[in-house]
């Protein structure tokens, strides 16, 4: 059908929901065609989308049509599958709550079990809760953060992890297969509590996740001497990390811990920030007041489902510096490496798994001591399928996983990215650095001025509207075809392709990449500096990384903005 069709069918249905009615009836034209123009993309990490009527936009309708693809997975699975069932988890965002319950709706009009959390819980203790409860498959409502007029649907398998390509590829087959989300049918929820299907989950599978959390510090008698010199702001960005963090900060040992009142609450307007972002400077405003007042050593924030954390760490002239994601992975790890070693507690088949677009300072920390990395697509879903390998094979003791998209991850208890576990890491880091009495900042310079100065950014190019993807993947397609040769006068020396599986070094000789297929290109420079492009999978919008280093901060900085300029030049 045309959109004009579809909207005009959505108009007509007899039983559709009288908000989303009223919605359609106030719509523009433009509005309408960006609505019903095409379906809301499911890909392998979900599905995210502005809030609102239509086929393109995430609403109950869109929701329950994802739904019914995930149950046609499980049902093929067979008996065991279902009853199994599927853990459900949602984020403060609007909708968030009814989203969760249409998802266990469908489910259980399948037969299909469902665990839906009472409240809103953070992605991790979702992750968490599917190892748990031994569930086949999770579903969290999130749309991470993004701005408050979006939400999210991700799927998890049974391991904890997001979907691999494979698994994911068979779902979004079965999602797209439900041609009319209108006439997606729901059980009626009282019945399906009654009958077992819907079972609600709350305090017990936290008390288990926070069981699990004391395996992440690794210095108590540290935190014991420290725990009230040590002080930390921190802010939950009204979502889901207020209740969780906060417990786990206080189980860990820390005492000194003061609340952004003004965003503790959750709320899914976001009301003090533009974008509940925590790399995002603007969010840090009230966290940055906050921590003036208090001669804070450390502020910290969670994204609205607690799966990434920012951080401004204090400086010895005691104002706040903005760390990026990889700065942060950097510290963290540099920590554990040494914290574990000082404990007799560092086995020497230790190895950090990073995403290709992540710093290499955290390889040269590795490196020093005499353990390995390893890189991994975007995507924490293959840090968590590393995490698997690991422990079916024993070959190798994961050390902590992370991403420059400020995700981390120290114990695998969970198998996606855990601001719960950074934020009491992060705590006992700034307790480390109070007893030396330094601050954070000189131990940020300190580790640059042992390992090398490195510098990473990313720059997102966003394309939005109907045609947004096509032209993201024009420009993929040029950049692969055409290839680079030099950027920033600087040559390239190695090119990997992991849409096609090659990659060929600086004589055009090729080899085969031993990785899933993805649309991202990595070109590595004759300097050590390293470019790469990446359409989002979540979001119309290209992501153009670069990495640099060198002895000084000048150095790195001057590198970095002549690599920023030729790759802007480039994409344009």
């Amino acid at each position: 059908m045309s959109w004009q069709e579809t909207y005009k069918h959505w108009m007509e249905a007899e039983h559709l929901d009288e908000d989303l009615k009223a919605q359609l009836q106030e719509m523009s034209e433009e509005e309408r065609e960006e609505s019903f123009g095409a379906n809301l993309s499911f890909g392998t990490a979900g599905m995210r989308g502005i809030l609102g009527p239509g086929t393109n936009r995430m609403n109950i309708y869109t929701v329950r049509q994802a739904t019914e693809g995930l149950a046609k997975l499980i049902l093929d699975a067979g008996q065991e599958a279902m009853q199994r069932g599927v853990a459900i988890a949602y984020d403060s965002r609007h909708m968030s709550p009814e989203f969760a319950m249409e998802s266990a709706r469908v489910l259980g009009n399948h037969g299909i079990k469902s665990y839906v959390y009472e409240s809103l819980r953070p992605t991790p203790v979702l992750s968490f809760a599917v190892r748990h409860l031994n569930a086949y498959a999770g579903i969290m409502i999130t749309a991470s953060h993004n701005p408050a007029a979006y939400n999210g649907y991700k799927v998890y398998g049974e391991d904890g992890g997001q979907m691999p390509p494979e698994d994911a590829d068979q779902l979004t087959t079965y999602v797209r297969q439900v041609e009319d989300p209108l006439n997606v049918a729901v059980g009626d929820k009282e019945a399906l509590i009654q009958e077992g299907l819907i079972e609600i989950v709350g305090d017990n599978v936290d008390a288990a996740y926070l069981e699990a959390m004391k395996s992440v510090n690794i210095d108590y008698d540290l935190i014991k001497e420290m725990n009230d010199d040590v002080k930390i702001v921190f802010s939950p960005l009204h979502g889901t990390g207020y209740y969780i963090g906060m417990k786990a900060l206080e189980q860990a040992g820390f005492t000194n811990v003061t609340v952004v009142k003004e965003q503790g609450e959750a709320d899914g307007d976001f009301p003090t920030v533009a974008s509940p972002n925590p790399e995002s400077p603007e969010a840090f405003e009230l966290a940055e007041k906050l921590g003036h007042e208090e001669e804070a050593d450390i502020l910290l924030a969670t994204d609205p489902d607690a799966d990434r954390l920012g951080a401004m760490i204090r400086q010895s002239d005691g104002n706040y510096q903005l760390l990026t994601g990889n700065q942060i992975a950097a510290i963290m790890l540099d920590y554990i490496v040494n914290a574990r070693k000082a404990q007799n507690d560092l086995p020497e088949n230790s190895v950090a798994v990073k995403s290709i677009v992540s710093t290499n300072l955290a390889d040269a920390i590795l490196e020093a001591n005499g353990l390995e990395m390893v890189e991994v697509l975007t995507g924490f879903k293959f840090i968590a399928e590393k995490i698997k390998e690991y422990e079916e094979t024993k070959e190798k003791t994961f050390l902590m996983g992370f991403e420059e998209s400020y995700g981390y991850l120290k114990e695998p208890f969970v198998r996606d990215k855990d601001a719960i576990q950074a934020l009491v890491i992060l705590a006992e880091l700034a307790a480390f650095n109070k007893k030396a009495g330094r601050t954070l900042g000189d131990a940020l310079i300190d580790m640059y001025e042992k390992y090398g100065y490195f510098k990473e950014k990313t720059i997102s190019i966003d394309f939005p509207g109907l045609s947004g993807k096509e032209r993201m993947a024009e420009i993929m397609k040029s950049i692969r075809e055409e290839g680079i040769e030099t950027l920033a006068d600087l040559k390239v020396v190695h090119a990997a392709d992991y849409l096609n599986s090659v990659q060929k070094d600086e004589n055009g000789v090729e080899a085969v990449l031993d990785y899933p297929k993805s649309d991202a290109l990595k070109y590595q420079l004759e300097d050590k500096s390293w470019v790469a492009f990446r359409p989002s999978g979540t979001e119309p919008k290209i992501k153009l990384y670069l990495g640099v280093e060198g002895d000084s901060q000048s150095e790195v900085d001057e590198k970095a903005e002549k690599l920023e300029a030729a790759i802007r030049a480039l994409t344009n």
